[in-house]
């Protein structure tokens, strides 16, 4: 009789762990240029120091975290020229993004759209930065969904996870009010079907802020 062995817990654990720390970086929930540590990691998500080490194999692999000649692992600290770099990464995926998703934005995801939109301006009301971030990356991701371009997404995606510190700094710095103005603009251009001022409404939005942190 065949028994079938225990299967081995590390997968699911250094999974979670990687999924709870990327989105924790993606979210500006770790400053630019912060140090971290494998027992810090292992202790914060309950796992071994195996599961923790292969998490931050990944997500310094994909611009996440930065690995030092003598071992430290740290949140980037981006120079200027680096977000001038991910900034037009951002205008030239999202552009395109935004582009395929609207012959397919129908009045269920403008509704949708705008529904999150209210939710950013009650994150700016509380000063939550981390909630807006958040809220903010759901309104883009909603609409990019519906472009049915998974590659483009994903590529889209590490963007944002590389800017995720750097997005909490930006936050500091624009002390917000209300909720974006050009994601009426985005809303708007969706209801009338306007190609060119939604591609310039998805720029200007994604580009204009980060301006901000090298001018």
């Amino acid at each position: 009789m065949l028994i079938n062995p225990r299967p081995d817990p590390s997968p699911s654990a250094h999974d979670r762990t990687y999924r709870g720390l990327r989105t924790r970086i993606m979210h500006g929930e770790i400053p630019p240029g912060a140090a971290l540590t494998l027992r810090g990691i292992g202790k914060e998500y309950g796992v071994s120091m195996t599961p923790a080490r292969e998490a931050v194999r990944r997500l310094v692999a994909e611009g996440a975290l930065t690995l030092s000649a003598s071992g430290r692992v740290a949140t980037p600290d981006l120079s200027n020229e680096r977000i001038e770099e991910l900034a037009a990464l951002r205008a030239l995926i999202e552009v395109e993004l935004a582009s395929r998703a609207l012959p397919r934005a129908h009045l269920a995801l403008i509704d949708r759209l705008q529904t999150i939109n209210a939710a950013i301006g009650d994150r700016v009301d509380q000063q939550d930065a981390v909630g807006y971030i958040r809220t903010n990356l759901e309104f883009h991701r909603t609409l990019y969904l519906r472009a049915q371009a998974p590659a483009m997404l994903a590529m889209a995606e590490t963007v944002w996870l590389q800017l995720g510190p750097t997005m909490a700094k930006l936050y500091g710095r624009m002390r917000r009010r209300e909720a974006p103005q050009y994601h009426r603009h985005i809303i708007a251009a969706l209801r009338a079907g306007d190609e060119p001022g939604l591609r310039l409404a998805v720029r200007t939005d994604v580009t204009q802020g980060l301006r901000m942190l090298v001018s």
